[in-house]
């Protein structure tokens, strides 16, 4: 399941597939917010999301499928692991999956001759059956997307050359961004409890500790944006970017395991774009003459 994360966050920052290749067989990464998506017989795919519609594979995927709400049917091959959340997944005579095959509503349709080479589990909704563990769950769901929302916008407001930014520097350096990005999350809690073992780092350990959460609420914000600038190019508007990406990393996050995993991907990645845009502009910023004294 790390791969299905790390395929979204790696289509968040990579250059779409030209349209009008002359293979038409190769369709690149698929992604989309609403409406079916078909892999015919003959055609290749790599990562492939959907988040409401029917999807129908007869070719063939070679990264993950993700399905959060839709019909899904397999008749071709998938190399890497299939989620389908809310709709019944079925897979034809001769359909073949090559990781695991995890469902959350009713158990996929296998037919005989159908082959999964990994495990079929179901997500755990064990928290739905308890009134209070549901109830407690949506409302940090609902917390955590309006205060996404709201620091998204201001980030938009304040910084948007910063945000632009960010998602050249994620575009053109993604080694970098997710190397940085693993440094600043691990690095900065690490760095906060050796500060804390000395007498005189004690401030600088605990302002850290209390840093650490509104700096990865930016982080993930800032995934928001690559993920929806990806999807929503120029000319439209960085409003409209930035929601349909936020829209995408919440609905991820109501499944259970893939939730925690997208939010881990999203924070380092944002993190490391920002540092790399940080030290860019650091680095190409004109240094001020110093006035000859009178």
């Amino acid at each position: 399941m790390r791969r299905v994360a790390l395929a979204l966050m790696i289509l968040a920052v990579t250059p779409a597939s030209a349209a009008g290749q002359a293979d038409d067989s190769f369709t690149g990464d698929r992604v989309v917010i609403t409406g079916p998506v078909t892999i015919d017989r003959g055609q290749t795919a790599d990562d492939v999301v959907v988040i409401d519609g029917p999807v129908s594979v007869a070719g063939r995927v070679r990264g993950d499928l993700v399905v959060v709400n839709g019909r899904l049917t397999i008749s071709g091959t998938v190399e890497g692991d299939v989620v389908a959340v809310a709709d019944r997944a079925a897979l034809a005579p001769g359909a073949r999956v090559g990781g695991d095959f995890v469902y959350g509503d009713k158990r996929p349709l296998v037919a005989s001759g159908a082959t999964i080479g990994g495990d079929v589990q179901r997500v755990s909704v064990g928290e739905v059956t308890d009134p209070v563990g549901f109830i407690g769950a949506v409302a940090l769901w609902i917390a955590v997307s309006v205060s996404a929302l709201v620091l998204g916008l201001l980030l938009l407001w304040l910084a948007p050359r910063a945000l632009d930014a960010a998602f050249r520097a994620a575009s053109t350096s993604l080694g970098a961004t997710i190397g940085w990005g693993l440094l600043l999350f691990f690095g900065l809690p690490i760095l906060a409890v050796i500060a804390l073992v000395t007498i005189v780092g004690i401030p600088l350990g605990v302002a850290l500790l209390l840093a650490l959460l509104p700096i990865y609420a930016i982080g993930y914000t800032t995934s928001a944006w690559l993920l929806g600038r990806r999807l929503v190019g120029p000319p439209r508007g960085r409003v409209l970017a930035f929601l349909a990406g936020l829209a995408i990393l919440r609905i991820l996050a109501i499944i259970p395991i893939v939730g925690g995993i997208v939010w881990f991907a999203a924070t380092v990645v944002g993190l490391g774009a920002l540092m790399v845009a940080t030290w860019r502009a650091r680095r190409d910023y004109p240094e001020r003459a110093v006035p000859a004294p009178a």
